[in-house]
């Protein structure tokens, strides 16, 4: 074998540190993996490990040739279903994989290297939080660990850890640096979007939709407010506005559909009349395009409009977190005219659909030609009847208000919203269903509502003669609780709370120093978000002019150059390229440092003495420091002249340096 050929043998060191990358690079991946792609990558990974095992062979190229062409074809037929972005990202693991069973050389692994580098990065597309970015960062450590292992075959498993996670904690000032400075460039193409499941609510809603959510401890948004915030029952999110019903489903209406589809803006925000909460939203990734708000909402922020149901709508998909301010003028009414199409779409119910209904609303008309009290008789009639709140509803027939209103009367709050909603529409006052979030989970530490997925609610809104859109909440006389202390304080510890996350960090809330650890990490998470995820154009400019005073290009090159000289000078140093000492070996100059206090005590080293010399007049001279300085020397001669290992240098030094110290105190006491 020619000595180049035996320089690119892959070490069976490098071998295991493959097979830990290999299998921990693809974890973070595993939402985009299709079934095929993840039993190749998991024959792959089961047959490389039997390679470093030594039980199988490593596999004939014509058989990775084949699974590379079987792997591309498949994904070609299902790209249509799964996405464009998708179907690259299978491939390129595929590649990652394949090419991983097959390294024979260092090349094929700085290959896998590089690739693995490139997949972390694409993690980044689907998640971007404080505990994911942290765990990409070790990730990307261990991948650089196969790099050092290429090269440092004879250290140890955990000295290869060492240097490697030195190296990406090196970069991180230099990474810090490009963020700060760097400029915010607008993309210079389109990436081709994921086919990715959408989270959340759903702008068709029936009665088991919101109980779904109330399943699920994921995190919807953060809200942070500009001084108070308002209390728990008057925080309802709005979200969507439900208009169209056909017995089963309620719907948005299609004039709502087309002002989306044509981003077409309401209104504008109107004059300082009455008061007004300024707050920011910071929004989790749901593949949608709703947002949510305090009534009235409005916003500043690009790709923002208010509809003409008076709610936030994204021009965007949300796709990755996403932060916006917001401005609520709760006293600010919503439509004081309604127009008759608006009108007649509110008023519009099903032919034959839930006659029993109908004709309890015709009742309360006829009582109450008031609408006013009409409306307070239908909501205390939920309070006079033996209704209760569960999310665990009896199922109901295809007159599904019949049966919940008249005989089941047990339900949630979809529930009671659309009983109430259609008992409005039948007593001919226009009402409508309007779904988002109720409450928040106060963060004391940072001072910030975090709103989860099962604070999903439904409520109602009617449109009442001079006075517009009223608020409507059945909910709250069923269970008052829900509204006033949220859905924590009523229904923690039974029904389905919950049983979508049983491993949610939600469920220490029982226990105080728990929650406290859980808030304080949650903390973290909530700056991570609003420093570094929400860190746009604008926020670049006020910490630089906070750093430079005003901004020119001279001071952004200065400050750039300077800290990155600054950086590269402490790599240097930490690396042992750079001194500032005129000793350049500290090994050198501990052994100076002894002879110099000899030479004080009368025992000099003559120009033509070596070590060994010098060690026998010290010897014969000061015969009380003899078996000392004798081992100081042989250490020293180790160290000097003779090849280590890189463990066994490190142990030497440490012997010699603590014994030239215990030398220079005896020699002072003499």
């Amino acid at each position: 074998m020619k000595p180049s050929q035996q320089q690119e043998i892959i070490s069976r060191h490098s071998l295991l540190w493959l097979l830990i990358i290999n299998a921990v690079i693809l974890l973070p991946l595993y939402d985009k993996l299709t079934p095929w792609t993840m039993a190749i990558c998991g024959i792959c990974l089961v047959w490389r490990y039997g390679i470093f095992m030594g039980k199988v062979a490593k596999p004939p190229r014509v058989l990775v040739t084949s699974l590379a062409l079987a792997s591309a074809l498949t994904l070609a037929l299902v790209t249509s279903k799964i996405g464009l972005l998708n179907g690259l990202i299978n491939l390129l693991i595929l590649g990652y994989s394949l090419k991983y069973i097959e390294t024979r050389d260092r090349r094929d692994v700085r290959i896998v290297v590089i690739v693995g580098y490139i997949l972390i990065a694409i993690t980044l597309l689907g998640q971007q939080s404080f505990y994911f970015s942290t765990l990409l960062i070790v990730i990307a450590a261990i991948n650089t660990c196969v790099l050092v292992s290429l090269y440092r075959e004879d250290v140890k498993l955990y000295e290869t850890a060492r240097i490697g996670f030195i190296l990406i904690i090196q970069s991180l000032p230099l990474a810090a640096l490009l963020f700060l400075v760097f400029p915010r460039l607008p993309p210079l193409w389109l990436m081709p979007q994921m086919k990715t499941a959408q989270t959340g609510l759903s702008d068709e809603v029936s009665f088991g939709e919101i109980g779904r959510l109330t399943r699920s401890a994921a995190l919807a948004f953060r809200v942070k407010f500009d001084g108070t915030p308002p209390s728990n029952h008057q925080l309802y999110w709005r979200a969507l506005v439900l208009e169209d019903y056909d017995g089963q489903t309620w719907t948005q209406n299609e004039s709502i559909k087309t002002s989306e589809a044509n981003n077409l803006a309401s209104s504008s925000m109107p004059a300082a009349t009455g008061p007004w909460l300024n707050y920011s939203v910071i929004a989790q990734k749901s593949n949608q395009h709703w947002l949510f708000g305090l009534d009235v909402a409005f916003s500043d922020t690009a790709d923002i409009i208010q509809l003409p149901d008076y709610r936030l709508y994204s021009t965007k998909s949300l796709t990755q977190t996403f932060r916006y301010s917001v401005k609520s003028f709760p006293s600010v009414p919503m439509d004081i005219t309604l127009t008759d199409n608006v009108r007649n779409i509110n008023l519009r119910l099903p032919e034959l659909s839930n006659p029993r209904t109908h004709k309890l609303a015709k009742s309360f008309a006829g009582r109450y030609p008031n609408p006013v009290k009409r409306l307070n008789a239908m909501m205390n009639y939920f309070t006079e009847q033996a209704y209760f709140y569960t999310l665990t509803p009896p199922p109901v027939g295809p007159q599904q208000i019949d049966d919940f209103l008249l005989e089941n009367k047990a339900g949630f709050c979809v529930h009671y919203a659309s009983a109430l909603t259609v008992m409005a529409r039948a007593s001919g006052i226009p009402a409508r269903m309007v779904t988002g979030y109720q409450g928040g989970e106060w963060n004391k530490q940072a001072q910030y509502f975090s709103i989860y997925q099962y604070m999903a609610h439904a409520w109602v809104e009617v449109w009442l003669e001079n006075r517009g859109w009223i608020r409507l909440d059945p909910t709250s006389m069923i269970a008052p609780e829900r509204i006033l202390e949220g859905f924590d304080g009523y229904f923690q510890g039974g029904d389905s709370y919950f049983i979508d996350s049983p491993f949610s960090t939600l469920r220490l809330r029982d226990y105080p120093l728990l929650n406290e650890l859980r808030q304080t990490l949650a903390s973290i998470d909530f700056y991570w978000s609003v420093w570094v995820l929400g860190f746009d154009s604008n926020k670049q400019e006020q910490v630089l002019h906070k750093l430079l005073g005003k901004i020119t290009t001279e001071k952004l090159a200065f400050f750039m150059l300077s800290s990155l000289a600054l950086i590269m000078l402490v790599i240097a140093y930490s690396a042992g390229l750079l001194r500032f000492s005129p000793d350049k070996d500290k090994i050198s100059s501990a052994y100076l440092r002894v002879c110099r206090l000899l030479d004080k005590k009368g025992v000099s080293r003559r120009l033509e003495q070596g070590p060994i010399d010098f060690c026998h007049s010290v010897e014969s001279q000061l015969p009380v420091i003899a078996k000392d300085f004798s081992l100081l020397t042989q250490y020293y001669i180790a160290l000097k002249y003779r090849t280590l290992t890189p463990s066994g240098r490190k142990s030497t030094t440490k012997l010699f340096i603590r014994l030239s110290r215990q030398l220079q105190l005896k020699l002072i006491r003499l």
